[in-house]
């Protein structure tokens, strides 16, 4: 990275960052963009497979574009790409690549990093994948007491959660089984306990997803749901090994600890350390949304993915997605100083995307040092979240028209849906109802009280109702939701991140943020086993006195 990081640094005090700089203190009018230029959308607009992505409601012009392309190109993003796809040490804090890439490449692609045939391990992991997933849908996976498996309940946090929740939540029409998928994550074990409520201990099995294997958000889940099977298994003659050995799956890059655990061999699941948690649901990870949708749509899922990353790596930047993308949110936060973005998906089964991009983004490019650890004085990751946009309208969208705070917005739909249902008339109605409110939507946040012609003029008496606009947007269709488009859409958003990180300098395959935390989230807990303790500060150490007292 050092070559890079050099070429970032000249960069950084090119021409095209201070020609960006001065262009972000125009007074930037979407209305008079639009009015300048009658075929904006065409020029501003890009597809590639299922994917189109109308950008001219940002708040950019010719100059603009042109000064982003080159700054891409002086930020050395053509050879970051490259890095990223070969497997490279992209990853420069932990010395390590960022192979997600590698996951959904073909079995016939050929990829060798240093001694490891990286292909022929993925490969041999999906194949595993596909077994175990296999005998659970066929039935022939059989708990403890014989029975064969109803539900299972994938425990994981962060990406080994939010990322198979997500995937197998926006492809549950493509579920051919009657096998049941639940997630599990919290710490406090409100989800496992009302969960449990409702499971059969014989017919339930676990998937224990942690790279480390030593989460303990992750491992205290699994050691609740060991003690609730084993209470089960002690009243039906089962042993703590059978336990172990029937109702519980490993995904993790430590076998070891996973063995110490008591996950049989058989049922242990490879990660690598070039996955990065949040990048990490094409991997084995990836096992719950395999169970639901089956191997063929689960490799489906793949090949979309795949198929980004082809773009990304070949595409002209003037018309390769990923870079547009992250250039136009480089240009909102870093020259805008738009400090939130929000993601606004108009379809029920994208209900997680958001919670999923929120992590992608802000845990990846939350960043405030470059490569070489130098301090950063500019802008990076906004603050990012989302809802589904029929909620979002209900809940926020007032702040998005009305309030003081200049927000950025990714509005995603699916243009095709219903077409298969016998009764879709009505649900057909109810689709179209909502392409219409998301295209209506991001037409008032651009163009305020102008996007409809009879409120151009506001007495002051109601100033109340004026819509103030120019809240720049991204609209994305998605052809249909597939297993392929979803692989798609999210690969599209991963190389986004990548972008931004390239143009900032950051890492964005780390996240050393969340470590101190947990380190003193360790102190915390052994103090609280203390009669008395006294070796914080005045707030923690009072906060603990009172939680004792009521303890």
């Amino acid at each position: 990275m050092t070559n890079m990081t050099q070429n970032f640094k000249e960069a950084r005090h090119s021409e095209h960052w201070t020609q960006l700089e001065q262009l972000a203190k125009q007074n930037w009018s979407l209305i008079e963009l639009f009015a300048q230029n009658k075929e904006r959308t065409a020029r501003f607009s890009t597809q590639t497979g299922p994917l189109y992505m109308d950008y001219s409601k940002q708040c950019i012009d010719e100059a603009v574009l042109d000064q982003l392309l080159q700054l891409a190109q002086s930020c050395d993003l053509t050879t970051r790409i490259q890095a990223l796809m070969q497997g490279a040490m992209v990853n420069t804090s932990e010395e390590r690549a960022a192979l997600h890439t590698a996951l959904r490449l073909p079995e016939t692609a050929k990829l060798q990093v240093g001694a490891q045939d990286v292909v022929a391990d993925v490969q041999r992991s999906l194949t595993q994948v596909e077994r175990l997933s296999e005998r659970i849908r066929n039935h022939t996976w059989r708990g403890f007491s014989g029975k064969a498996i109803t539900d299972v309940v994938n425990i994981g946090v962060g990406g080994s959660d939010l990322g198979p929740l997500m995937a197998a939540s926006a492809l549950d029409e493509w579920a051919d089984t009657d096998i049941v998928v639940h997630f599990v994550s919290n710490m406090d074990g409100t989800q496992l306990d009302n969960l449990l409520k409702h499971l059969n201990a014989e017919t339930t099995l676990f998937i224990i997803s942690s790279k480390s294997f030593g989460t303990v958000d992750t491992l205290s889940n699994a050691k609740t749901a060991l003690s609730w099977l084993l209470t089960t298994a002690k009243r039906r003659a089962g042993t703590e090994d059978s336990v172990l050995r029937r109702h519980f799956i490993g995904i993790s890059a430590n076998s070891e600890k996973m063995s110490a655990w008591g996950i049989h061999p058989e049922h242990q699941l490879q990660l690598w350390e070039w996955v990065g948690g949040r990048f990490s649901l094409w991997s084995a990870i990836g096992l719950a949304i395999a169970l639901r949708i089956g191997m063929p749509a689960f490799r489906e899922l793949l090949a979309g993915a795949h198929s980004m990353d082809t773009h990304f790596a070949q595409a002209n930047f003037a018309d390769n997605l990923p870079v547009l993308l992250g250039l136009l949110a480089v240009w909102n936060s870093t020259f805008l100083k738009i400090h939130a973005h929000t993601v606004l998906p108009y379809d029920g089964r994208l209900s997680y995307l958001p919670s999923y991009l929120t992590q992608l983004e802000m845990e990846s490019n939350g960043k405030s040092v470059t490569h070489d650890g130098g301090r950063i004085d500019y802008n990076t990751c906004p603050i990012l979240w989302g809802e589904i946009g029929s909620n979002a309208q209900h809940a926020f969208y007032q702040l998005l028209h009305q309030g003081t705070q200049h927000v950025s917005c990714d509005f995603i739909a699916c243009v095709r849906r219903y077409s298969d249902k016998a009764h879709n008339t009505s649900l057909q109605a109810q689709h179209d109802l909502s392409l219409a409110n998301c295209l209506a939507q991001s037409r008032v946040l651009a163009f305020g009280n102008a996007a409809i012609a009879d409120t151009d003029s506001i007495s002051d008496a109601d100033k109340y109702k004026h819509y103030r606009g120019n809240q720049p947007s991204t609209t994305l269709l998605v052809d249909e939701l597939t297993p392929y488009s979803l692989g798609a859409l999210i690969a599209l958003y991963e190389h986004k991140v990548y972008v931004m990180a390239s143009i900032w300098d950051i890492n964005p395959f780390d996240q050393w943020g969340v470590e101190m935390g947990k380190q003193m989230a360790e102190s915390v807990h052994r103090a609280m086993q203390q009669e008395h303790s006294n070796q914080f500060d005045s707030s923690t150490n009072e906060l603990l006195r009172h939680i004792k007292q009521l303890s």
